[in-house]
């Protein structure tokens, strides 16, 4: 039998936001890895420039990126175990949140022509 999809219920918002921090999860330059947990520390959170916001060398409606700078879905995903936040200015994507399926994949992300 196939694994769930989304297993957790994240709702659209949630999902779009963890699938566009698992793209800045893997540009080195915008996040520190533990290699030993496997967690992804996120350096910066991208902000809206104009109608769009560019997640690395990505970009993506500021609409579909809205859930960076909403408090709620960060809640929803740290007490789901995906995410945690040390301090007020980073966020760290746990293990768990690097690797759940998002079923989005590439859906958001255009290559940047600036």
């Amino acid at each position: 039998m196939p694994p769930k999809k989304n297993p957790l219920k994240l709702n659209k918002l949630q999902l779009r936001t963890l699938a566009l921090a698992q793209v800045l999860a893997a540009d080195e330059k915008l996040s520190r890895r533990d290699e030993a947990s496997g967690d992804v520390t996120l350096l910066d959170l991208p902000r809206p420039h104009g109608d769009h916001v560019h997640v690395g060398r990505f970009v993506v409606s500021a609409r579909d990126a809205s859930g960076f700078s909403n408090p709620a879905v960060w809640r929803a995903l740290i007490r789901k175990g995906l995410a945690r936040t040390d301090d007020p200015l980073t966020v760290t994507l746990t293990a768990e949140g690097v690797a759940y399926d998002t079923g989005l994949g590439d859906r958001f992300a255009t290559p940047s022509d600036h």
